[in-house]
C-alpha cells in the first residue's frame, strides 16, 4: 500500500478497481487545514486523463506494469499480432487496445507492450518513428519562403502535415506522441 505522498512521475496505483498512471502532481500545504496532493492521474483501460485531490493519508494499492519487448508482426481481421522477442510466443491483440497508435506501426517493428497480470493495458512506442510518404501532393514552387505545408499520407494510412518539399517516396519522422511530422529521415 501506498500513499499519495509516495507519488512521483509514472508510479502506477489502484483505486476502486481501477488501474491509473500518475502524470504529475503536487503537494499543496495550505495555511488553513491539512496538507492534500492534486494529481494529474491516467486510467490505464480507457486512457481518460483527470485531475484527481488526494488526502495524504489516502491507503492506494501499488501496482507493478510490466513492459515486454514485443515485435508487431501483422495484422489479422481487427488484432494485431505480436511475437515476445525472448520465448517467440505470438500474443493477438485487439486494436481497440492500441487505440490511434496503431497507425504509427508497421511490421517488424519493435514496440513494448504494457502489460498487468496477463491484461494488455497499452502500446509504448519509441519517441519517433521513421515512416515512407505514399502520396503528396506536389510542392508549388516558389511557396518554400513561407512554412506552408500539405498533408501527407503514410504508408501506415497516417495522414500528417508535413512541408511542401516532402514528396512521395521520401522517409519522414513522426513524433509517436503528437503524430507530427519532425523531419526528413536519412
Amino acid at each position: 500500500m501506498i500513499t499519495p505522498n509516495d507519488f512521483r512521475r509514472g508510479l502506477t496505483f489502484r483505486r476502486n478497481g481501477d488501474l491509473f498512471r500518475v502524470l504529475e502532481f503536487l503537494h499543496v500545504k495550505p495555511g488553513k487545514g491539512p496538507a492534500f496532493v492534486r494529481a494529474k492521474i491516467q486510467n490505464l483501460r480507457s486512457g481518460s486523463i483527470n485531475e484527481v485531490t488526494f488526502r495524504t493519508e489516502e491507503k492506494l494499492e501499488d501496482i507493478r506494469v510490466e513492459r515486454r519487448e514485443m515485435v508487431y508482426l501483422y495484422r489479422e481481421g481487427d488484432m494485431l499480432v505480436f511475437m515476445d522477442n525472448e520465448t517467440y510466443d505470438q500474443m493477438s491483440v485487439p486494436e481497440e487496445v492500441i487505440g490511434e497508435k496503431v497507425k504509427l506501426i508497421k511490421e517488424n517493428d519493435p514496440v513494448f507492450l504494457e502489460m498487468y497480470e496477463s491484461e494488455i493495458l497499452g502500446v509504448d512506442l519509441p519517441a519517433a518513428v521513421v515512416l515512407r510518404v505514399t502520396h503528396a501532393e506536389p510542392g508549388v514552387r516558389g511557396d518554400t519562403a513561407t512554412s506552408a505545408t500539405k498533408p501527407a499520407e503514410l504508408e501506415t494510412g497516417l495522414v500528417v502535415q508535413v512541408p511542401l518539399f516532402v514528396n512521395e517516396g521520401d522517409l519522414i519522422k513522426v513524433d509517436t506522441r503528437t503524430c507530427q511530422y519532425i523531419e526528413r529521415a536519412k
